[in-house]
């Protein structure tokens, strides 16, 4: 994917993805640096932090229709063959239980995993 279409995703964030990055951006989760809509191989993360070689998707409800759900498998594979782990959280989960959500990325984020690419 490109730069641009990265700018563009960006610009497009949903309301999930925005309150996340208010809460990831400037170092102020733990320390940690992320970066938004990170073009990765022919893919686009949501939020990635090099350090912990972590990738964190927000998923709205078109991620579980069938054809998107085969390409998200791929999707995953692919990055995780890079070295990167991937964890997902339905958007709906996001706003309903933001505390949990953001429990599960800290959790991700304190076990060691390998080295980022």
């Amino acid at each position: 994917m490109t730069p641009a279409f990265a700018r563009q995703m960006r610009a497009e964030a949903t309301q999930s993805e925005r309150i996340l990055w208010s809460l990831l951006r400037r170092r102020t989760f733990g320390g940690f640096r992320f970066r938004r809509q990170q073009p990765i191989g022919p893919y686009i993360a949501d939020f990635y932090c090099s350090a912990a070689g972590l990738i964190v998707e927000l998923e709205g409800g078109h991620h579980t229709e069938q054809q998107n759900i085969e390409r998200d498998t791929k999707r995953t594979a692919y990055l995780k063959d890079l070295g990167y782990r991937v964890i997902r959280i339905p958007n709906h989960e996001f706003m309903k239980e933001r505390e949990v959500a953001l429990e599960k990325i800290w959790r991700a984020l304190r076990v060691p995993g390998p080295p980022s690419p």
